[in-house]
């Protein structure tokens, strides 16, 4: 049986129209009041974007949730976990803080702000699953204490998964530090020794101690100490350190494996909300956000994580590529953009090993409201 996503383009002619009055209509439509019960500890699962990002989604947008969860007489709170690379999000009180200068503050959402895996990302519990890499997985203890959820995810573009939506969300945002560390420990990042200028950028950002210049110059890195987070790969001013690609497809499992993890034994208790806007190709984890690939589309709703990602990556490919954007290739409609960005991605395996491990269904009806 096909899920359900509900769908409000941008267009607007009128007052009742407008962006806060589709989004309120997006969520009764979905049956999102359904979700929630009277007293409920509401989950609204979000990024709020890496000091120097703009891509994150708008507050006043989120505080439409939130007064929707008030309104069923639930208490509402904004959550996400640590980063495992060095950052403005690497621990609470910076995460905290970063979140407020981005206009996450109670004045304007109307939630509390609770960082999900506590002041050094230690707070989780294992979850039993059962999956092709994990038996259990380390789960936020903020994101399983709450009864209802409701997870808002910027989709754009991302250098190891291809795309992030709901399920990057649940993912690498619903596990702990070392959750994280699990999910990026089959990945391995190499030096190419012919571009490396020996500036020591990546040394310097190093969350663990992994990295240092040899006497000829060169990055090196400890494999034993490596992490596998890819901060070192992102500051690159020269693109001389890349992962090995063949270690993809695993990884792209594991962040589908702990994306059950988050939702195990209470899918019906969680729905999804994907803005199509700002669609940049890097996740709002960099400290910058890029020119959009495609024109911004819309916003969708549904119960079905992956059904939820589906319609989203369906409606990008859709579009015509903006030719100034970092799309290399793939700009006609019906191509897929995040490939004609990131070519060695894999981001089909996180809707097709979905549905193969039970977190949602590829096969959706797309409803226009």
């Amino acid at each position: 049986m096909k899920s359900k996503v509900f769908f409000v383009d941008l267009k607007v002619r009128r007052d009742c129209e407008n962006t806060i009055q589709k989004i309120k209509r997006l969520y009764d439509t979905a049956g999102f009041d359904r979700i929630i019960d009277e007293g409920d500890f509401t989950a609204i699962k979000m990024h709020f974007g890496e000091k120097g990002n703009e891509g994150f989604i708008s507050p006043v947008n989120v505080r439409q949730v939130v007064d929707k969860i008030h309104s069923s007489g639930a208490k509402a709170y904004l959550t996400d976990t640590n980063t495992l690379y060095s950052g403005y999000r690497h621990n609470a009180v910076d995460h905290l803080t970063t979140a407020i200068e981005h206009g996450f503050g109670y004045e304007v959402t109307r939630a509390p702000l609770i960082i999900a895996d506590g002041l050094l990302g230690n707070g989780f519990r294992q979850i039993p699953i059962k999956g092709r890499h994990f038996d259990s997985v380390k789960i936020a203890s903020e994101l399983l204490d709450c009864q209802s959820m409701i997870v808002m995810s910027h989709f754009k573009g991302h250098e190891l998964a291809g795309f992030g939506g709901a399920i990057k969300n649940l993912a690498m945002g619903g596990g702990s530090v070392a959750g994280k560390m699990e999910q990026h420990g089959g990945l391995h990042p190499e030096i190419d020794a012919e571009r490396c200028n020996g500036c020591a950028t990546c040394v310097e950002v190093c969350p663990c101690d992994a990295m240092e210049i040899n006497s000829d110059n060169i990055s090196t890195i400890d494999d034993d100490k490596c992490i596998g987070c890819g901060e070192c790969m992102t500051v690159c001013p020269v693109e001389a350190i890349d992962f090995n690609y063949a270690d993809i497809p695993d990884f792209m499992e594991m962040i589908t494996e702990y994306a059950l993890g988050t939702v195990a034994g209470r899918q019906e208790k969680i729905g999804y909300m994907n803005f199509l806007v700002r669609i940049t190709p890097d996740c709002d984890c960099v400290p910058w956000s890029d020119v959009s690939l495609v024109p911004d589309i819309g916003i969708l709703a549904s119960t079905d994580p992956v059904a939820i990602d589906q319609a989203s990556l369906d409606l990008v490919n859709e579009q015509q590529g903006f030719t100034a954007s970092k799309l290399e290739e793939n700009i006609e409609p019906g191509k897929d953009k995040f490939k004609g960005v990131w070519k060695n991605s894999a981001g089909d395996i996180q809707l097709s090993y979905g549905e193969e491990i039970g977190l949602g269904n590829r096969d959706y009806e797309l409803i226009r409201i």
